[in-house]
């Protein structure tokens, strides 16, 4: 089961046209679908998961039952024609989430961040804004436009609105390319949580 990218920081940011979404501030879980046996493996970052696990159980009926079902009826479409296996890939959090950190009694919600398809790789930004852009639980887009130093200055600075940050997606196949920024608030948080010898390890 394919496992998501590690995202840079924006030192390493083209200054080319890109997509920039909310950078949500939860746990990576990632959830294979197949034509033959419909969805049928999950997993955080590095392990799978079933719902009696003890970190992540809970997102498991909860994908199942209020995301699964939309996300199938969408890969109906013709675009997934000769697709045998889907990967989707999701944000974990609720609103006293933290650095990855989670409260059990927190209710918790999903949100799709990415996609890939068997063979061909993750979806580039504007094909998964113009298939899924539209479900009540995709990634919201803050930003369309060139990644300058301006767009990168104003998301440390708190002009967007984020709580952590930002993720921006550029090129397709293997061309595509993200970077992640986040904003000096979550930073200063970072720092009273964790301390000036820690913080950094959280950050970019």
């Amino acid at each position: 089961m394919k496992e998501y990218w590690t995202i840079p920081g924006p030192s390493k940011a083209p200054h080319k046209p890109c997509i920039a979404f909310v950078k949500y501030d939860g746990s990576n879980l990632r959830w294979e679908w197949s034509k033959k046996r419909g969805w049928y493996k999950f997993g955080c970052r590095h392990r799978l998961i079933d719902e009696k696990d003890e970190q992540f159980g809970e997102a498991v009926p909860l994908f199942l039952n209020h995301f699964a079902g939309s996300l199938e009826a969408m890969f109906k479409d013709k675009f997934f024609r000769d697709i045998q296996s889907i990967i989707a890939y999701t944000e974990f959090f609720g609103s006293h989430s933290f650095a990855g950190m989670h409260v059990k009694e927190d209710p918790k919600e999903l949100r799709l961040f990415d996609v890939n398809l068997y063979k061909r790789g993750i979806l580039s930004p504007r094909e998964f804004v113009n298939i899924f852009g539209s479900l009540p639980f995709a990634a919201e887009v803050v930003y369309e436009g060139v990644l300058n130093d301006s767009f990168i200055d104003g998301v440390r600075n708190g002009e967007y609105c984020v709580n952590e940050g930002v993720v921006c997606k550029g090129g397709a196949g293997y061309d595509l390319w993200m970077v992640k920024i986040k904003t000096n608030d979550y930073k200063r948080r970072l720092m009273e949580k964790f301390g000036n010898e820690h913080w950094a390890k959280f950050w970019e």
